[in-house]
């Protein structure tokens, strides 16, 4: 899961990013309300979290433009305004959830995986596909009756293919979904992990992860059992 932070103090941008991603998000962040709304306008997030007074423009007019554009891309607003009009007002705007500064970590994240676990964000607690076993409630993945050792990266990549079985994934677009921006697009980082990948899934005989030449990369047969 791909989020982006818009906000202006970067003390506190890289103290979200840094904790985010401990919780196996991939983040990026923006330090002003232009960039913010570009970034979400033109790329692949699956949550905003977005500060209410920044440089450049306000956060209501940023979230304005990205629900003109992605009306269900889910946004949690930070503000400093505790009164109920100013909240009403946030709502009315389109966003899904608000926290007053300052505030507790764990508060965010819990309104953060709240909003993903909505129906219609289609986020299960536990996937399987095929022989293996993705468990979201503790990021642990079991081939059979073997639990394996991922890393962050490696597990936000096998989630990524699986809930796009079937489905041929190019490597622009996995890097798109699985790496932050500041990674570099032109290194063999998505080779790599898909390497490490077949090396701890597959076994000898059994190909899983499949190489479409000049197109990408599939993970073959159909997802045949969710559990919500």
């Amino acid at each position: 899961m791909r989020l982006l932070i818009i906000e202006d103090e970067i003390e506190i941008a890289h103290f979200l990013k840094e904790n985010l991603e401990a919780e196996y998000y991939s983040v990026d962040y923006a330090l002003d309300g232009e960039q913010g709304s570009w970034l979400a306008r033109t790329n692949h997030y699956d949550l905003v979290i977005l500060d209410y007074m920044l440089p450049k423009l306000l956060g209501p007019e940023v979230c304005r433009e990205i629900k003109a554009d992605k009306k269900d891309l889910p946004i949690i607003m930070l503000t400093v305004k505790p009164e109920l009009e100013s909240k009403l007002e946030l709502f009315d705007l389109g966003i899904d959830d608000y926290i007053t500064k300052p505030f507790l970590l764990v508060e965010l994240i819990v309104r953060i995986k709240a909003i993903l676990q909505r129906p219609k964000i289609c986020q299960e607690k536990i996937i399987k596909w095929e022989n293996i076993t993705i468990n979201l409630n503790n990021y642990s993945v079991w081939v059979d009756k073997k639990e394996i050792y991922l890393t962050k990266r490696e597990f936000s990549l096998l989630r990524c293919l699986i809930t796009n079985a079937d489905r041929v994934l190019s490597r622009d677009e996995i890097f798109d979904r699985v790496w932050d921006m500041n990674a570099d697009c032109f290194s063999n980082t998505v080779e790599t992990h898909i390497l490490n990948l077949r090396k701890k899934l597959e076994t000898k005989g059994r190909k899983l992860i499949h190489n479409v030449s000049g197109r990408g990369y599939i993970i073959k047969d159909k997802l045949f059992h969710v559990q919500g």
